[in-house]
C-alpha cells in the first residue's frame, strides 16, 4: 500500500523548545490515524509541518511523494502538497463578506484554475454531501458553529484533496454540535479518504481510526489499533493520560 506521508526522525523547535522529537511515522493510503495527547504535546504542530505551516529543523518529511527539506523546504514540493492537502482547523477561518458557496468556490477557482461553472457545481455538491446546501446563500455569521465547520470541510474538499489533516476540529463547538461534524468525517473515512486527525473526542477515534497515535511530550510512545491502545495500553505515560480522559 502506498505510503501518503512518510517522516523519519523529523524534529521540530520552537526557540530551544524541542517540540517534536525524532518522529518517525508513515501514514499509508486510505489510512485514518488519529493522534491523541495532553495540550502541548506537539500533535497540532506535527500535522502541521505536513502541509509546510511550520518548518521543521532536521530529519525527513515526504508527502504524497513531495520531499520537504529542513527549514524553509522546497517551493515548488510546497505548493504542489499545499494543492494536494487540506486542512480543517480549530477555528473555521471563513470568510465573512463571502456567502458560504463562495467561500467554498475560492479553493477551485484560485488553486485548480477551475471555470466558474465548474466552481460553481464543485460547491453545490459539496455542501449536499455535508449536508447544508439549504444554507448556500447565507454568510458564515448566520450558521452554527457546526454548520460553519461542515463549510469549512466543504471548502477543504473542493481542492480534491488526497490527504486530509484535521487539528480539534471540534474543540470550538458546543457539545450538541460536535456529533454533526464528527457524522461528516465519518462518511469521509466510510469513503476512503486518507485522514490525520488530532482530537479529544476518545470515542470517534475508537470508532473510526486505523491507528491510534499517542504522543507525549513531542516523542511518539505508543501506538497501535484503537481497541488496543484503548483497553490494553503499553507504555505507563499513556495508560495515565488514559485515566485521565476516559473518567470524564
Amino acid at each position: 500500500m502506498t505510503d501518503i506521508v512518510k517522516m523519519k526522525g523529523m524534529n521540530k523547535y520552537f526557540g530551544k523548545l524541542h517540540v517534536l522529537k525524532d518522529i518517525d511515522l508513515t501514514v499509508a493510503k486510505g489510512e485514518v490515524v488519529v493522534i491523541i495527547g495532553a495540550s502541548g504535546s506537539g500533535k497540532s504542530t506535527l500535522i502541521r509541518c505536513v502541509n509546510g505551516l511550520e518548518e521543521f529543523e532536521s530529519g525527513q518529511l515526504e508527502v504524497d511523494g513531495h520531499p520537504l527539506a529542513p527549514k524553509s523546504g522546497n517551493p515548488k514540493s510546497l505548493a504542489d502538497i499545499r494543492k494536494e492537502v487540506g486542512m480543517v482547523f480549530q477555528q473555521f477561518n471563513l470568510f465573512p463578506h463571502l456567502t458560504v458557496k463562495k467561500n467554498i468556490m475560492l479553493a477551485p477557482r484560485k488553486v485548480k484554475d477551475a471555470s466558474e461553472t465548474i466552481a460553481n457545481a464543485t460547491a453545490e455538491r459539496l455542501l449536499n454531501r455535508v449536508g447544508i446546501a439549504s444554507q448556500a446563500d447565507k454568510y458564515p455569521s448566520h450558521l452554527s458553529g457546526g454548520q460553519q465547520q461542515r463549510v469549512a470541510i466543504a471548502r477543504a474538499l473542493a481542492m480534491e484533496p488526497r490527504l486530509m489533516l484535521f487539528d480539534e476540529p471540534t474543540s470550538a463547538l458546543d457539545p450538541e454540535m460536535i456529533g454533526e461534524v464528527l457524522d461528516v468525517m465519518r462518511e469521509l473515512a466510510k469513503e476512503g479518504m486518507t485522514m490525520m486527525v488530532v482530537t479529544h473526542e476518545m470515542g470517534f477515534a475508537r470508532e473510526v481510526a486505523d491507528r491510534v497515535i499517542y504522543i507525549h511530550e513531542g516523542q511518539i510512545v505508543e501506538q497501535g489499533k484503537p481497541d488496543d491502545v484503548f483497553d490494553n495500553p503499553q507504555n505507563e505515560r499513556t495508560q495515565a493520560f488514559l485515566s485521565r480522559v476516559l473518567a470524564h
